[in-house]
């Protein structure tokens, strides 16, 4: 009997398939593009939050978030379509993949950097390519670029990690060839120590409603202020129009910064969002981080 899946609404996950047996998945480029046109078009239509993905010849390795509880039905449709193309194409009736698919829970932030680094180093420990982000068949380069994803939250991620610079030197430098996993009631987990506690207060948060954590608190999920409310509450505050503002002083500068941290931390926009404004327009997604980061020390000091 198949054992129900560990997760709950809001759970990060390591997810993997791989060939029955071990057989190659992807042959072709043209298996590649396949997989990848309707991994475009599930996720649009379950909305399920991907972090990052790779391809490789007999197995797929993917980190996402259980954002809205569709995590099995999207696999269903993935692997359920895939299957479909690779017996029309190459004949059999057999299975294609090993099973459903597998995935184990992440413990925390840390371990979500850990995860994601590892999945993206995937083609570079296989010797496929020399860096991570020259692999076509991975999310390898969505992260800060001026092309928005058609799969991957990349500005989850950019956030997650900050800027450009700590991101490629923390996915270039990964400090390990296998994740750190715990065996535990909830199953296998990759974290360290004793996972249990800080994941069921995570389950046990997203079951009453109450999480406060950012990847509850996005704008996409509900819990945020519409952003002209968080615009028309900034004018009141400050007396003025957010047009008035003159960039060429410092004293609006430091304004311009109270804004950016109101509209992440209340409006729950992401830095590609914000990046949108007119205000906002003169800076690159990796100054909206370093420029967020002084403001929220300013606020706290």
């Amino acid at each position: 009997m198949r054992l129900p899946r560990r997760t709950f609404q809001g759970a990060f996950h390591h997810a993997m398939n791989r060939g029955y047996e071990g057989r190659v998945l992807f042959r072709d480029d043209g298996d590649r593009i396949f997989f990848v046109d309707i991994l475009k078009k599930i996720q649009k239509l379950t909305r399920l939050r991907i972090l990052a993905w790779c391809l490789m010849d007999t197995h797929y390795h993917m980190v996402l978030q259980d954002n809205n509880g569709k995590m099995s039905a999207f696999f269903k449709q993935l692997n359920g379509q895939y299957a479909g193309y690779f017996r029309q194409r190459y004949g059999g009736r057999g299975y294609v993949f090993q099973d459903r698919f597998k995935s184990m829970l992440i413990q925390d932030d840390a371990y979500l950097m850990l995860t994601i680094g590892y999945v993206l180093n995937n083609p570079v420990r296989a010797r496929l390519v020399k860096d991570f982000a020259e692999c076509k068949w991975s999310s390898g380069s969505a992260y800060f670029s001026q092309n928005e994803s058609e799969i991957v939250d990349a500005g989850f991620v950019e956030e997650l990690f900050g800027n450009v610079d700590e991101f490629n030197g923390f996915v270039r430098r990964m400090p390990v060839d296998e994740l750190p996993t715990v065996r535990t009631e909830l199953g296998i987990i990759i974290g360290g120590g004793d996972v249990l506690p800080d994941l069921e207060r995570k389950a046990d948060r997203r079951q009453r409603g109450g999480d406060q954590n950012r990847e509850m608190r996005r704008h996409d999920d509900g819990f945020h202020d519409p952003v002209a409310k968080v615009v028309q509450e900034f004018e009141r505050m400050h007396d003025m129009r957010i047009t008035d503002l003159d960039l060429s002083t410092h004293a609006h500068k430091r304004l311009r910064a109270e804004l950016l941290l109101l509209l992440k931390e209340q409006g729950g926009l992401t830095y590609r969002e914000i990046a949108q404004m007119d205000m906002f327009g003169d800076l690159s997604i990796n100054s909206l981080g370093t420029l967020y980061k002084r403001s929220r020390m300013r606020m706290k000091s």
